[in-house]
């Protein structure tokens, strides 16, 4: 699986109006909470559908769309975050140390 680095509003316009699931991952490249987690969730990330998209935004570099994730998809701006939106709402939505893979692919399966 591959990160797609989110860096215009009009992807995340995108993921809004996509069927099926999407996910992103809200990560600060100054926190290195923020790298554990990544690194986590990326040792387990096989769990998850093939089919599901992968965001990855940098959000010390594209603050202006994480503010606006958070408005859309209506949850507290956090960092490292994982956001999991299907049909354009978000379903599961987990930061820090609850950040996990297999919950995601629980989430997907069910």
């Amino acid at each position: 699986m591959n990160w797609v680095n989110l860096t215009s509003m009009e992807q995340l316009d995108e993921i809004k109006n996509a069927s099926g699931f999407s996910l992103i991952f809200k990560h600060s490249t100054r926190c290195s909470i923020s790298l554990m987690a990544k690194k986590n969730f990326e040792f387990d990330w096989d769990v998850i559908p093939s089919e599901t998209k992968l965001y990855f935004l940098d959000l010390i570099s594209y603050r202006d769309i994480s503010n606006q994730i958070a408005e859309v998809f209506q949850v507290a701006h956090q960092s490292p975050q994982i956001l999991l939106i299907k049909n354009g709402d978000c379903v599961l939505e987990a930061s820090h140390s609850d950040i996990s893979a297999e919950e995601v692919a629980e989430v997907i399966a069910a």
